[in-house]
């Protein structure tokens, strides 16, 4: 994933720059950039963030960057902003999101006499400077932002910092948020609106999918109006977005309440305890308890002065390490307790795995778990916000491949129906290998009425496979 912030202000706005990309930090995990523009140019720093947090790297750069206009981001991958000289003028980009014919794209690049790319590791062209290779084949920003739209399969929203304001383009079916924002003396955009509040700034309006705009600090020009397809991705509430964020008008932490309360009332065990698995998971587990009349307790903590970053890095045996150290347990709320655990969801399950053994290690009699959304029968292709490399690691693909004994026979829509005896058989192989009490799941529908859209706006593939209908 990856998140970013852009101002346009009357004054200096490298302030509200810093602190509105680091209000971004929750999702990426490898790189953050900033470039501010000013009458001498731009000024960038990019920087790995990979194991410090965005503040502590960019603490001392801040001193030299001075301009009344900026770009932020933080990115799993590649360094950005890139800065471009073209026909068009002078600009820095920064994008958001997964370019699935990206090698395609470059080789139709290369066909064109005068192409090259220089932002290159590995063999792979950085997604950012491919976006502003397409984007330069126009006669101006807003149509060449409208020609690398629909070029990319995927998803890519953009930020452009030019001389005359900064250009915010959302994917073209919004499967990534962008919310504008207005202050006196300013305007912003940005991917999480928890950016605002502390900023002073307010949300003037989201926009529509495929929008385009030009910021300054006077005014919010469109230049293309947004689409009428919208599938803006359901895993915004349930898991990587902000608590105190809201998208399309709707807040993450009264969604994620709204999502255990579902769970609860589908729910008939006898717990004596409900709990969140840290941190997405306690929004989920307070609906659920409020719900149920169960008293909700925090029988693990993490420990946030050094593992503060929610994503893990992407290696598995550091990440399992990591998961492991940050989170402590209290042996006090654990012993002899009927535990109902909410989280998020289960992905591959090792690291919940861990977590379960050692709940009944320090004493639990029952460890109940229950995800807030479906089980990820398909992998993210959109996004990418599983972490998985192989859809054969998650959770529900071991359990499929176990009942089938080949999972490339499967029919995965059936393990994906929650009324058919495969789900069931799906369900028990995951319970079984996480040696837990019992193990529910949300069921879609009620995931849909939790978030608030209709399900035609909403992505739900990685659930139930559906691509672009939402039906």
């Amino acid at each position: 994933m990856g998140g970013f912030f852009g101002v346009a202000a009357k004054e200096d706005c490298i302030q509200d720059l810093f602190f509105g990309t680091d209000y971004q930090s929750h999702l990426g995990t490898q790189r953050g950039g900033m470039a501010v523009l000013n009458r001498d140019g731009f000024t960038r720093h990019i920087h790995d963030i990979t194991n410090t947090q965005f503040r502590s790297k960019f603490d001392g750069n801040i001193r030299d960057m001075h301009g009344a206009t900026g770009i932020g981001v933080i990115s799993d991958f590649e360094d950005q902003p890139i800065l471009i000289s073209s026909h068009l003028g002078r600009y820095a980009i920064v994008t958001v999101g997964v370019i699935q014919n990206a090698e395609e794209l470059a080789a139709k690049a290369y066909l064109r006499k005068n192409t090259h790319f220089s932002e290159i590791a590995a063999n792979y062209v950085n997604p950012t400077e491919l976006v502003a290779t397409l984007i330069n084949e126009e006669d101006s920003f807003a149509a060449g932002i409208e020609r690398a739209q629909a070029a990319i399969e995927g998803s890519c929203s953009i930020l452009l910092l030019t001389d005359d304001g900064i250009y915010a383009a959302r994917d073209r079916v919004g499967r990534t948020p962008i919310a504008i924002g207005e202050k006196d003396g300013a305007r912003a955009a940005t991917f999480e609106t928890c950016a605002f509040p502390n900023l002073d700034y307010e949300i003037e309006r989201y926009l529509g999918p495929g929008e385009i705009v030009r910021l300054t600090a006077d005014s919010v020009e469109q230049l293309k109006a947004p689409g009428e397809e919208m599938q803006i991705c359901s895993f915004l509430w349930v898991y990587y977005g902000y608590p105190s964020s809201a998208y399309e008008g709707i807040n993450v932490e009264d969604s994620r309440n709204r999502c255990g309360a579902a769970l609860a009332r589908n729910d008939s065990h006898e717990v004596d305890v409900v709990a969140g698995i840290p941190d997405s998971g306690t929004a989920h587990a307070i609906g659920y308890a409020i719900e149920a009349g169960v008293p909700y307790r925090r029988p693990f903590v993490k420990y946030t002065p050094t593992w503060p970053r929610s994503f893990m890095p992407q290696v598995q045996t550091v990440r399992d390490m990591v998961a492991r150290m940050k989170l402590i347990p209290i042996p006090e709320l654990i012993k002899g307790q009927r535990l109902l655990f909410c989280e998020d969801s289960i992905v591959r399950g090792t690291q919940l795995q861990d977590i379960v053994q050692r709940i009944f290690d320090y004493g639990a009699k029952e460890v109940h778990m229950r995800p807030a959304c479906p089980p990820l029968v398909y992998g993210c292709k959109y996004l990418n916000f599983s972490r998985s490399r192989s859809i054969l690691d998650l959770a529900t693909r071991k359990a499929i491949r176990a009942i089938e004994g080949d999972e490339n026979t499967a029919t995965p829509e059936v393990y994906a129906d929650c009324t058919t005896p495969e789900y069931a058989e799906m369900i028990e192989r995951i319970r079984d290998r996480l040696h837990l009490t019992s193990l529910q799941f949300q069921k879609l529908d009620d995931l849909v009425e939790a978030i608030g859209l209709p399900k035609n706006k909403l992505c739900t593939y990685c659930w139930d496979g559906c691509e672009g209908c939402g039906k």
